[in-house]
């Protein structure tokens, strides 16, 4: 077993968890929604953390040959899994009955949720940076894929009105499919 192998093997149970986490708030939601709306504001967030955990799945895949197996990074794995697995568990309410509304839940955890999501993508950037350097925006694709995630994501959990935070949140789920086609 390889380095690779064994820490990736901890972290992937860690994100599957929060993938889990997050399926199931969304299957309580739907078997509630005979009494409680969900909204277009919460089915976007859990779509984007989800969107997110496996991108950061896949960006752990690509970096296999450069993550040694040390203290520092097992441990910052863990942080960075944990903060994820939390941040999809605060998508959906434990008890989506207890709600009228599931946008009223969203306003109160939304800045939480999409804050970890952006400190485990600055968590990112930084181990990328100090493997492989930080990839300068020198063209458009890159700036639009790669650097517009932080402003836009930090406009997300600073803005007071929830139509700013849907459009931001339809913007970084957008950066998602278009990594995947625009090359």
């Amino acid at each position: 077993m390889t380095g690779f192998e064994f820490s990736f093997s901890f972290f992937g149970l860690i994100l599957g968890l929060a993938l889990a986490e997050g399926l199931g708030g969304l299957a309580r939601a739907l078997k509630a929604s005979h009494r409680v709306r969900i909204g277009w504001p919460t089915a976007l967030l859990g779509l984007f953390v989800s969107c997110d955990v496996v991108t950061f799945w896949m960006y752990g895949w690509n970096l296999r040959e450069s993550l040694p197996l040390n203290w520092p990074i097992l441990f910052g794995g863990f942080v960075v899994t944990a903060v994820y697995f939390v941040a999809a568990s605060l998508v959906f309410p434990d008890d989506p009955e207890a709600w009228d509304d599931l946008n009223a839940h969203f306003d109160k955890q939304r800045r939480l949720v999409i804050g970890g999501v952006l400190l485990c993508n600055v968590a990112l950037l930084a181990t990328v940076g100090w493997l492989h350097g930080v990839p300068a925006p020198t063209s458009v694709r890159t700036f639009i894929v790669a650097w517009s995630f932080f402003p836009v994501a930090a406009l997300a959990i600073a803005a007071k009105d929830r139509r700013i935070v849907v459009a931001c949140l339809i913007w970084l789920l957008a950066l998602y499919p278009l990594s995947a086609v625009w090359h």
